[in-house]
């Protein structure tokens, strides 16, 4: 199924404000437009991510490896058969530091856009 991500326009800010990060968020940009899943476990295998498991329906981007150039984008999914639609949400992104800071609790509840 095709994925339609909301919240573009925050992917692109991010890129745009933070020099080192402008490389990683268009070419997360360019991978979900490209995308094709039919379950969450699709989603891993065409971005690097994790589920955030718990039975949650939210998955965690890794842009840019570790360190320094790193940023993570926590989205959440619904999938939507009968539309054959992946619906895709940004809700948080910043730097892998920030991230590291979140708690596990916040991870599954965080919704800033």
């Amino acid at each position: 199924m095709r994925v339609k991500l909301y919240r573009k326009d925050t992917i692109e800010q991010f890129g745009q404000n933070h020099d080192n990060a402008r490389i990683h968020c268009d070419n997360f940009i360019s991978s979900i437009e490209y995308a094709d899943w039919a379950a969450p476990l699709d989603i891993t295998q065409t971005i690097k991510g994790n589920l955030l498991g718990n039975a949650s329906d939210r998955v965690v981007f890794d842009l840019g490896g570790n360190g320094r150039n790193a940023f993570r984008v926590i989205c959440k999914y619904v999938f939507r058969p009968y539309k054959s639609r992946v619906y895709l949400y940004v809700l948080w992104i910043d730097s892998n530091e920030e991230y590291n800071k979140l708690t596990n609790q916040q991870k599954l509840t965080v919704w800033d856009y």
